[in-house]
């Protein structure tokens, strides 16, 4: 009804040939604000206050169409935006800057219909208002019931995650959100390659010779590594004694721990040391190769059987087993059988080192 209003106050001439016609001020095309929902809810109070002032004044300054300003952008409460509109406004401003012209006086019926009564100028304005007043109303009322909206959603999957299917839910970490911005770079990538390959059939023959190039260059390269160590040989062999043998620690310093554990009645380490003090004498006049990863019975098996060490070290052997493996009691005549086995041991050693010497 208003719009209709306007569109015949901007068709029609003033009756009275003196009053001026004053055109209204031209807009700029595309003159258009971003304006946020708090931003056009100011506008349209700052246009209420336009009009109101224009209807009390009537003058060029105050009825000026570039009061108006620019048209509003406004958000919907989503990703979309509507394009609020003023040239009505500034239409009306224009036309108020005229006088209203005193109402004509009625004409003779001649048998024709009768036009209906236009609106003045000054109802125009009051409608104007109104307009205002209803636009600020509902701008009012959806910034007032979006929160309410949000909190409802809110509390519609608070719910929803409370169910038993997503109490295994985590937060993302920095590292999903650093994989998922790499999937989205790869999958624009790959999109755009093959939005490349629609208008330009040689990218397809391209990326598949670059990949076996890639491929040929990469075996080309692991071959040369693998020649290369086995031309320099990284790692050599260990022709040295083991670091762990027994020999590596004198048999002295075995047999006087040996003595120190059974002064302390200390038997069973007693036992060990004098059975080790034995195989570091053997091993170290190279009966055997220097390997401490063999059990006693592997330390025995390698004396021959002829030797006549063989039952002393068989007897020691038996008595270190049943004692350190076995579990079994060690007392102080345990010991001293061990020692004197190890003695012998040690001492036919000696004995035939000097009967070799001579």
């Amino acid at each position: 009804m208003l719009a209709a209003a306007l569109f015949a106050f901007s068709g029609a001439r003033p009756a009275r040939g003196d009053l001026p016609v004053v055109e209204p001020a031209a807009q700029p095309a595309g003159k258009v604000r971003e304006a946020t929902a708090d931003e056009y809810r100011q506008h349209l109070a700052g246009l209420k206050s336009v009009v109101e002032a224009c209807a009390q004044a009537r003058d060029r300054k105050n009825c000026d169409p570039a009061l108006v300003g620019p048209d509003d952008r406004v958000p919907l409460g989503n990703a979309e935006r509507r394009l609020a509109r003023y040239d009505w406004l500034r239409a009306l401003l224009a036309k108020a800057q005229i006088k209203d012209a005193p109402p004509e006086k009625p004409v003779a019926n001649t048998g024709e219909a009768a036009r209906p009564p236009q609106l003045v100028t000054s109802q125009l304005l009051q409608q104007a208002e109104a307009r205002l007043d209803e636009d600020l109303a509902q701008a009012n009322l959806a910034a007032a019931a979006q929160p309410a909206a949000h909190a409802s959603e809110r509390e519609t999957m608070k719910q929803v995650l409370a169910d038993r299917d997503f109490r295994s839910l985590e937060a993302p970490t920095a590292r999903d959100a650093a994989l998922e911005k790499l999937s989205g770079w790869l999958n624009q990538l790959f999109r755009s390659a093959a939005r490349l390959r629609a208008t330009a059939s040689w990218v397809g023959r391209v990326l598949v010779y670059g990949f076996v190039l890639v491929v040929c260059v990469g075996l080309a390269l692991g071959l040369l590594q693998l020649e290369r160590r086995w031309r320099i040989r990284l790692t050599p062999e260990n022709t040295g004694p083991n670091a762990a043998a027994a020999s590596v620690r004198d048999w002295q310093l075995w047999l006087q721990d040996a003595r120190r554990l059974a002064a302390a009645a200390e038997w069973r380490e007693a036992i060990h040391g004098v059975y080790w003090a034995a195989i570091s004498r053997l091993e170290s006049r190279r009966l055997w190769s220097a390997d401490r990863a063999r059990t006693p019975r592997e330390y025995l098996a390698l004396v021959a059987a002829g030797d006549s060490r063989q039952p002393q070290l068989a007897a020691l052997t038996g008595c270190f087993e049943r004692v350190w493996y076995g579990g079994r009691a060690a007392g102080e005549s345990d010991y001293l059988q061990a020692a004197t086995l190890a003695n012998a041991l040690i001492d036919g050693v000696s004995a035939a080192n000097e009967g070799g010497a001579r």
